[in-house]
């Protein structure tokens, strides 16, 4: 068991390297963002990158933090793109505007949650990763998709709004000291200051890949 759990390991730690370190690989155009897409999202304003790591809140809920990352090569900003709790969305298929997701942290499993906590720099409402090693949380993982298109583009900002609370996903400004030094604070914000976000880097998984299993990478 421990040698299987080792190789497994090797071959997660490969592939996180692998995605680390792919640029400019040139696959076929999609412009939207697909189910079971792994992506970094970029929030408009502060220019840093949704984060997550082992390291829990020394406050509020104890639950794994989430900041934002000035940093493009980070392997923690990686997020999967999943369907709501227990209902699988349909790999590659695009994300509609208004239709609601989870994202799982891709190396920790957890799931990014808000709830009614608040938040340890400025007092708004926490927003943490959450569940277990099976990626499986509660409603708090959900968020919706707000954009203005039928489905979400890669090259336009949209909102997360948090299905069981109805606040944005925002940054504040405010940064942490140890052992955390320099990332951002992100929180739950009921107006929708600081709420856009984008998808940059990734693996995008594309419609036709159920057949041709052909992905597209952009620079990680």
């Amino acid at each position: 068991m421990a040698a299987r759990r080792r190789k497994n390991d090797f071959i997660f730690s490969l592939f996180i390297l692998v995605l680390s370190y792919i640029s400019n690989i040139q696959g076929k155009s999609t412009k939207y963002v697909t189910c079971g897409s792994v992506i970094k999202l970029m929030n408009i304003d502060y220019k840093v990158r949704l984060h997550s790591h082992d390291i829990k809140y020394g406050t509020g809920s104890g639950q794994q933090s989430v900041t934002g990352t000035e940093s493009k090569d980070d392997a923690n900003s990686h997020w999967l793109i999943k369907g709501e709790t227990k209902k699988q969305c349909t790999r590659g298929k695009p994300i509609k505007c208004g239709g609601t997701i989870r994202l799982e942290h891709l190396i920790t499993k957890k799931n990014l949650h808000s709830h009614h906590v608040k938040s340890p720099l400025s007092g708004k409402q926490e927003v943490s990763a959450y569940g277990d090693t099976r990626g499986d949380g509660d409603s708090g993982d959900h968020w919706m998709v707000i954009c203005d298109n039928d489905f979400w583009q890669r090259d336009t900002p949209i909102m997360l709004q948090h299905a069981d609370t109805d606040s944005y996903l925002s940054v504040t400004g405010r940064t942490y000291g140890s052992p955390i030094v320099g990332q951002t604070e992100v929180v739950g914000e009921y107006a929708q200051y600081h709420a856009e976000w984008q998808a940059m880097e990734g693996l995008f998984i594309h419609p036709t890949d159920l057949k041709s299993h052909h992905h597209e990478h952009t620079e990680l």
